[in-house]
């Protein structure tokens, strides 16, 4: 498996930016120009699920998540999500997600494993899914403030 880390700095306090952690945020991380429907997001603690249509009418997949785990420590929260049902040409997914506290905010960590099960097909992937994740940022700090 293949491994994107990316971590972006937030002015907002762990709990804030856990408890922005809802539906709204979710479709504001979709990547643009990516048609997506937003079928059920539970929430962000284990046994919840995420279920999404991706892509144009003509070659709609789905793609399924649960989270599998979730807590907190000193340092702030966690929580991580598994693909269950996965458009192709993926084949497994995790998502790490860890909101740990600074002397300014808040670090967002995205730690996600995947794999097509081709490994020349999963660096072919690489660079636009680390596009995806890097994207993020931005969406983070606008509505979770910049440091």
């Amino acid at each position: 498996m293949l491994r994107i880390t990316i971590a972006t700095e937030v002015a907002q306090p762990p709990e804030e930016v856990l408890a922005g952690f809802d539906s709204d945020l979710f479709l504001a991380l979709k990547p643009p120009l990516m048609p997506l429907e937003l079928l059920r997001f539970d929430g962000c603690t284990t046994g919840d699920r995420v279920k999404l249509s991706l892509g144009p009418s003509f070659i709609k997949q789905e793609w399924h998540a649960m989270v599998v785990a979730h807590g907190s420590s000193h340092k702030g929260y966690f929580f991580v999500d598994i693909g269950e049902k996965l458009p192709s040409p993926l084949k497994k997914w995790r998502h790490g997600h860890r909101l740990d506290s600074t002397n300014t905010g808040t670090k967002i960590t995205d730690d996600i494993r995947f794999t097509t099960g081709y490994r020349l097909l999963d660096y072919l992937m690489y660079p636009s899914l680390y596009f995806t994740f890097w994207i993020r940022k931005g969406v983070y700090k606008r509505i979770f403030g910049s440091v």
